[in-house]
């Protein structure tokens, strides 16, 4: 599977030590003194044990707390776990563009307000195939590829990510990548009228979706939207219970946002954590939007679990920059942040966070 990393090269810019609880990140953290760090990490067959013990090492000495992993990799979960990282394996979720799936089961796909399903016409990008989350047999689906990551012994806990739609709008910094001008939200990148959604929706409310004239701009449609999504969620939290291991989630930057441009409605999920993507070059902001960012998502969330700002590094020009965005973050409540990077992380990031432990 691609990496997130494809789509930001693309779009030119590059998107618990108390483990037996899936409440520990928040159990964790009602201590204000706490700042935790926390790295998205795709691990590399290449990386010998030696480099790893060495990196694992610095890391902690960092004082970061643990790694979400993009892929399960033995080796690098268990020398993690040697050097007192916790390890959560990072899984994407409504975007599944596994070959097998995609050749058995094209009906699970998404499908667009022309008609055109994320199977065989993906939007933006080639592997850009989304999951319809009404379709009966998706969150099962999703269920099966969850409990496989939490059962293995040395997964701390389940970082879900592509929990959503795809893009209807991107952020403003991508739209002259791919020609395009979404001031309003266009028919190709509106999803999901799969026969699954709209008969459920019609269940639900008695709406037929397609005799509405504008349903883009339909409040019960879209709500509609955000609890298919937030179902799905809630129930990998529930299996996350079962195996008493933390589910977390990389969402969209605020509340707002999320809603608006993915149909992701993550202040209503049952998480142990949130991570927001504030990635503020994205959306032609300043470091401070970072600030006002995480003000918006904790009072979103009400102290239902804590909230830890995802940082992107190439959009900060100097480690006097991150530093900023760091502690922009912790005025404004994050219990953290994450970083990520198109790279691995260089020394000077990693001691930056030692010197702010």
């Amino acid at each position: 599977m691609n990496s997130r990393r494809n789509f930001i090269k693309t779009a030119g810019l590059g998107i618990a030590a108390l483990q037996l609880k899936p409440t520990a990140l928040w159990a964790a953290n009602k201590n204000p003194l706490l700042f935790d760090f926390w790295l998205w990490v795709r691990p590399q067959d290449t990386d010998t044990e030696v480099q790893l013990k060495k990196r694992y090492q610095s890391y902690r000495d960092a004082g970061i707390r643990g790694i979400f992993f993009e892929g399960y990799s033995k080796r690098h979960f268990q020398l993690a776990k040697e050097y007192g990282l916790e390890t959560h394996r990072w899984m994407w979720t409504m975007n599944r563009g596994e070959k097998e799936l995609l050749e058995k089961h094209p009906e699970y796909y998404a499908v667009n307000r022309l008609g055109q399903s994320c199977a065989d016409q993906p939007p933006y990008v080639g592997y850009y195939r989304f999951l319809c989350p009404s379709h009966p047999d998706v969150p099962k689906y999703l269920e099966e590829k969850a409990r496989e990551q939490m059962e293995k012994e040395d997964v701390d806990g389940l970082h879900l990510d592509y929990i959503r739609y795809p893009d209807v709008v991107l952020p403003v910094n991508l739209w002259t990548n791919y020609d395009l001008d979404q001031s309003t939200e266009l028919p190709a990148y509106d999803f999901c009228y799969s026969k699954f959604s709209k008969n459920a929706f019609l269940e639900e409310t008695g709406i037929n979706i397609d005799k509405v004239e504008r349903p883009e701009q339909s409040l019960s449609w879209r709500s509609f939207r955000y609890r298919q999504i937030t179902k799905i969620v809630n129930r990998l939290c529930e299996v996350g219970k079962e195996y008493k291991k933390p589910v977390t989630a990389a969402v969209f930057p605020t509340p707002d946002l999320a809603r608006r441009i993915v149909r992701q409605d993550w202040t209503n999920w049952n998480l142990s954590g949130v991570f927001p993507m504030i990635y503020h070059g994205f959306y032609k902001e300043p470091i401070h939007w970072i600030g006002t960012a995480v003000a918006e998502g904790v009072e979103g969330i009400h102290g239902k679990f804590p909230l830890y700002a995802g940082l992107y590094l190439p959009d900060f020009s100097s480690l006097e920059e991150l530093r900023q965005g760091i502690i922009l973050a912790k005025d404004n409540g994050a219990a953290g942040v994450s970083l990520f990077g198109e790279s691995d992380f260089d020394t000077a990031t990693i001691e930056l966070l030692r010197s702010m432990k």
